[in-house]
């Protein structure tokens, strides 16, 4: 939770406290160490976040067209827009 929202110092106090007043949550010694990390680590943390969710891939490409349907089996098919999507990706540098 603490690092999906990249919290900053004052809403981390805040989501500590709330966790060590919660039934079955966790003691003030774990929330100091936690917060010391956090301190610490922030930014490296959100980094490796970023960097997991990036997509990789480049588009080199792309085409796209819509079609309609002109003859079906039944008549409330008939001129039901199609879109065809057609993306060709590529790795960075490559």
């Amino acid at each position: 939770s603490i690092a999906s929202a990249d919290m900053d110092l004052n809403q981390l106090e805040a989501f500590l406290t709330a966790q060590t007043k919660k039934q079955g949550g966790i003691t003030s010694d774990q929330a100091a160490v936690i917060a010391k990390f956090w301190k610490n680590h922030r930014t490296q943390i959100h980094e490796s976040l970023v960097n997991q969710s990036r997509w990789d891939h480049v588009l080199r490409n792309m085409s796209w067209r819509v079609d309609l349907k002109s003859q079906l089996r039944h008549m409330d098919q008939i001129n039901t827009p199609v879109a065809i999507v057609e993306m060709e990706l590529g790795k960075k540098g490559q």
